[in-house]
């Protein structure tokens, strides 16, 4: 090995360390957020779940804003990426859906309900309503495209709302739904949308034309 690629070598290699220490950091932290109020959680929790200092956190993100910055660096783009699926996969769509909220349906809320009080963590929240309203455009594309721009956003907004962390929270929480039901109720929400403001357009699976009726028994 020359020098010049002996150097390159020791750069990358200092590079994914890097990238390694924060990620390891930006995980602690979304643990600490797993488990506590935003303003019970502290640097040195952080770093401790990290096996970092304290001055390693504030090196690499400054403090807390730049963590839920990191948050919406790291995390939010890795869970578009699990919720996305082939466009048209209807169930599909459902079952990542539901595997993102029954694992992290409850710490989003817990977010959410914090936004008010902190703002700071707007970042984090952006980021992940963005990625929800982008998952959704590209899972149910196939209806999407051939509608006119005002119709499209208007669908869009439909499909955003009936996928939405609280549906879940209403039907699973508050209503003491099984996951599986939950499923039904929700496809029988999407279903609904794609026939209703979509321009009556349904896919191939025979199932479709009468799972509307059936998920809402």
């Amino acid at each position: 090995m020359t020098q010049a690629q002996r150097r390159k070598y020791n750069q990358r290699s200092r590079a994914d360390d890097v990238e390694r220490t924060r990620r390891r950091i930006i995980d602690a932290f979304v643990e600490c957020v797993r488990e506590l109020w935003f303003d019970e959680i502290t640097l040195g929790e952080v770093a401790k779940r990290a096996g970092v200092t304290v001055r390693t956190v504030i090196r690499h993100f400054g403090g807390k804003e730049g963590l839920v910055t990191g948050v919406a660096q790291y995390v939010a783009p890795a869970i578009s990426e699990q919720r996305t699926v082939s466009p048209g996969d209807i169930d599909a769509a459902i079952d990542r859906l539901f595997e993102n909220y029954e694992k992290d349906g409850e710490v989003a809320l817990r977010g959410l309900a914090q936004e008010p009080r902190y703002p700071l963590l707007k970042p984090a929240v952006e980021a992940g309503r963005a990625g929800h309203r982008a998952v959704a455009a590209a899972n149910f594309a196939p209806w999407l495209a051939p509608l006119s721009e005002p119709q499209r956003d208007a669908v869009l907004d439909a499909l955003v709302v009936v996928t939405d962390v609280y549906v879940w929270k209403l039907l699973r929480l508050d209503m003491g739904r099984s996951e599986a039901m939950a499923k039904q109720r929700v496809r029988a929400l999407v279903e609904a949308v794609l026939t209703q403001l979509a321009g009556g357009t349904c896919p191939s699976d025979p199932r479709f034309s009468n799972d509307l009726a059936s998920g809402l028994r």
